[in-house]
């Protein structure tokens, strides 16, 4: 199997920190993965940045003595990455590496990203960088989810039509791209009664309850927003009759964020027993998932690219209820380790003003994938079906999860994944020796692809966009009066500067709850023309609150919901 060299950087691997990142925790589990399962004879690290050489031995001191003897490269030794011949870094940020490579000739070596959240400027410049850079087709970028991986090759694609048609272009890199899924260290997670009776006692949670779990980081905006999770939970609950707990196990970016979130998630599911815990600490990371019945997350976010935690649930022999987004679609089976719910986002071509106003800095990042988020609904019928299933079903969780746990031995396991990751790098070994660079085809691109409108860049990760034959009827709200105080809710405000006026939704709402609903076209159709994209766009976020719920579908094939003409107007 080939080898390569590890670029080693307390940023990517090291999880003692108070603002924890998913991509910290997947870094940690890759390295501890690659030290215990790598078929390599001898280990490589290159030191990233300018850290005393205990920092770098801390990263791999968990593991204890190493299996084989392992080689440290120095910062500014590159003529000493030719052995192995590959260096993995966990980003996408390779391009700039390559124009350091040329020095010393673009066959030196293969460099080998990794994709994490895409979605903001950086991301989008490092895959920029992939064709603008002297990157070569022996170098790769693996993709965690098949969602992620139509993401980037929707974003080279604008960008190699931009250059060729605005610059002239005519021989553009093109690096390899390999969908590989991250990993877990599957016997981390293993099911501890000790741990689990531990946890109950601590957090006064009776024996006999059924426990749901989150895990994450605590950002309704950047992350996802709870409000879907605690809704269902809330139904769930109220249709079982039964007491139904929620460890929410996770992190904020400080006191005050933290009491936020926990106050406004507890307004949605107020018969939930809500139990907050900080899930930074290591012991609790691993331990929390024994005292848990189910997993729960409903990712809306286009940050998401993977997603670690339900594999993590799976591991733990956890039932998963969860999203049907971007990797959750990938890892969870549905019907088999727990349930997949249906998203719906708005149609591709909806959100260039979101870029537009990002782009310019008038809406940071925050504010731009929240706004985004929040027109992201979910099936929350379905999601209160698949709770009431596992509730009242202990046979049906301990089926489930151990049908996850498998999964976990034979696919999601690093003992699985490493060998994927050393065939790739094989892979781009051989293109490395015959060194014979593609040339392209010219194409031509009138505007500026690197700031794409989320819902086309995206289009992969919602099951479908909604369509102009969906047919939505009433939801929860009895009425409009029930429904704006909904929307009045802090966690249904984030994006609230991208959505159609609170007098256009109530003429929408009134339209879908009247006798036999209506289609979104119909309710398109009784709006000006200048403001149907932001209704359009709004009658997602109605659903998301399940103030309107998508009625059966159409016997049809599907049309897009308004003109593909109309576009909200760009300041």
């Amino acid at each position: 199997m080939s080898n390569a060299a590890i670029y080693l950087h307390p940023d990517g691997y090291q999880t003692d920190r108070p603002q924890l990142m998913g991509r910290h925790s997947a870094g940690e589990s890759f390295l501890r993965g690659f030290l215990r399962h790598a078929a390599v004879d001898r280990f490589h690290f290159w030191k990233g940045g300018l850290f005393a050489h205990e920092a770098y031995e801390a990263l791999i001191s968990g593991e204890g003595r190493l299996r084989r003897d392992g080689r440290w490269i120095a910062p500014r030794n590159r003529h000493g990455l030719s052995d192995p011949g590959c260096v993995f870094i966990p980003s996408p940020t390779i391009g700039q590496e390559s124009w350091w490579r040329r020095r010393y000739g673009p066959a030196h070596y293969s460099l080998c990203g990794l994709t994490h959240t895409t979605a903001t400027h950086r991301a989008i410049a490092a895959l920029e960088e992939l064709l603008t850079c002297p990157t070569e087709s022996w170098d790769g970028l693996i993709c965690t989810s098949a969602a992620v991986r139509t993401s980037v090759e929707t974003q080279l694609a604008l960008i190699a039509d931009d250059l060729r048609g605005r610059l002239g272009a005519t021989r553009l890199p093109t690096p390899q791209l390999a969908t590989i899924p991250l990993g877990v260290n599957g016997d981390d997670f293993a099911f501890d009664p000790v741990a689990r009776k531990a946890w109950r006692e601590r957090l006064d949670i009776p024996e006999g309850a059924t426990v749901a779990l989150y895990v994450g980081r605590l950002n309704a905006q950047t992350k996802m927003n709870p409000a879907l999770m605690a809704m269902a939970l809330e139904q769930a609950a109220q249709a079982t009759g039964k007491p139904v707990y929620w460890i929410v196990s996770g992190w904020s970016a400080n006191p005050e964020a933290w009491e936020n979130f926990h106050a406004a998630t507890r307004a949605f599911c107020p018969s939930i027993g809500y139990r907050p815990v900080d899930g930074r600490e290591a012991g609790t990371r691993f331990s929390i998932w024994s005292a848990a019945d189910l997993f729960i997350s409903f990712s809306d976010n286009i940050q998401e690219t993977f997603g670690l935690t339900p594999a993590e649930a799976m591991a733990a022999g956890l039932p998963c209820v969860v999203t049907d987004w971007d990797g959750y679609r990938d890892t969870v089976r549905h019907g088999i380790d727990g349930f997949r719910i249906a998203t719906y986002a708005p149609r591709p071509g909806l959100g260039e003003d979101l870029a537009f106003n990002h782009d310019n800095g008038w809406v940071g990042y925050d504010h731009y994938v929240g706004a985004a988020a929040q027109m992201t609904a979910m099936d929350m019928t379905a999601a209160t079906a698949a709770l009431v299933a596992l509730i009242d079903s202990p046979d049906l969780r301990r089926q489930m999860g151990a049908a996850g746990r498998q999964r976990i031995v034979q696919d999601l396991d690093w003992s699985q994944v490493i060998p994927r990751y050393q065939a790739f790098w094989g892979d781009l070994a051989e293109r490395r020796a015959a060194a014979q660079p593609e040339a392209p085809d010219l194409a031509r691109r009138r505007v500026n692809p690197r700031r794409s409108d989320p819902f086309t860049l995206f289009a992969a990760y919602p099951t479908r966009p909604l369509a102009a034959d969906d047919r939505l009827g009433p939801g929860a709200a009895p009425d409009w009066a029930a429904a704006t105080e909904v929307l009045s809710r802090n966690l249904a405000q984030a994006g609230r500067w991208a959505l159609a006026s609170l007098e256009e939704c109530e003429a929408a709402f009134n339209l879908a709850c009247a006798p036999g609903g209506a289609t979104v076209a119909e309710i398109l159709a009784a709006a000006p023309a200048p403001r149907r994209p932001y209704v359009e766009r709004s009658l997602l976020w109605l659903m998301k609150f399940d103030l309107l719920r998508l009625g059966e579908p159409a016997v049809v094939a599907h049309e897009v919901a308004g003109d593909p003409d109309s576009q909200p107007p760009i300041p």
